[in-house]
């Protein structure tokens, strides 16, 4: 298959609308919506409005938390040399584990500032986050980054390179995205989100499971993270899983305590 997509969706008024930009504004429109919905299924009720305030604070902590991963994990020697690259992140390049440290932060501000119960409300919003992943694995196919490793496999990719690769983008759309999203609809049908972190713990495996094993297919995106592969056979994104996993494990124990 050959891939040659423009990551311009289209334009509006003259101004180009990104395929990356629409894949973050309905991922946090859908989650939102989402859990709204599951948030009418606790016994604690938690106010709709809080949902909508919090918005604002999470794309800050996205957008903020995420770029800055990206810059600081990936290719810092880059954008020490061309800094104003790091404003433009239609261009994509933006890190999950980044933007998760950034969300963590503000969801804890948030919830101490309107006195929310803080791993009831990380609990709700990790049942429908996997939606966003999803949405934000395609643009990363459409743009034609976070490349996979060369293959010949029968449905191998070929972008501007020529080279045909693994689609480990795609990969990970269906492990961090689609499986991952029915792993915590079924675990909120269970009633886990009874035991709080519970669900924050079952999403942080899947997800780091997930990503260490997409990892296998797709290149290493650092000097860092090829030298860290060269040496002990994992690279940089494999090791960030590990230590999530470990967190989702901690969580779940912790909930059995509850």
């Amino acid at each position: 298959m050959i891939c040659n997509f423009s990551n311009v969706a289209f334009y509006a008024f003259g101004l180009p609308i990104h395929w990356y930009s629409l894949a973050y504004i309905f991922g946090i429109v859908i989650a939102l919506k989402l859990s709204v919905f599951f948030s009418r299924k606790l016994e604690t009720k938690i106010a709709t409005h809080l949902f909508d305030d919090f918005v604002s604070a999470a794309i800050v902590g996205i957008i903020l938390g995420g770029r800055l991963g990206h810059v600081f994990f990936y290719d810092f020697d880059y954008y020490i040399r061309f800094p104003t690259e790091i404003l433009k992140i239609w261009k994509g390049g933006m890190s999950f584990y980044g933007g998760f440290i950034g969300v963590i932060g503000v969801t804890y501000i948030f919830c101490k500032k309107h006195n929310i119960a803080f791993l009831k409300f990380i609990d709700l919003w990790s049942v429908s986050v996997p939606v966003g992943l999803f949405l934000g694995r395609i643009a990363n196919f459409i743009n034609a980054e976070l490349l996979g490793k060369e293959s010949h496999v029968p449905w191998n990719v070929v972008f501007r390179d020529g080279i045909h690769r693994h689609p480990s983008q795609l990969y990970e759309a269906f492990l961090e995205g689609l499986l991952l999203f029915l792993i915590m609809l079924i675990s909120f049908h269970n009633k886990c989100h009874k035991h709080s972190g519970r669900l924050s713990g079952i999403f942080c495996v899947g997800y780091g499971s997930g990503r260490f094993l997409a990892e296998f297919f797709r290149k290493a995106d650092s000097r860092f993270s090829s030298e860290l592969l060269y040496y002990s056979g994992l690279n940089l994104n494999q090791y960030l899983s590990i230590v999530m996993i470990l967190l989702g494990i901690v969580l779940i124990a912790r909930s059995r305590k509850l």
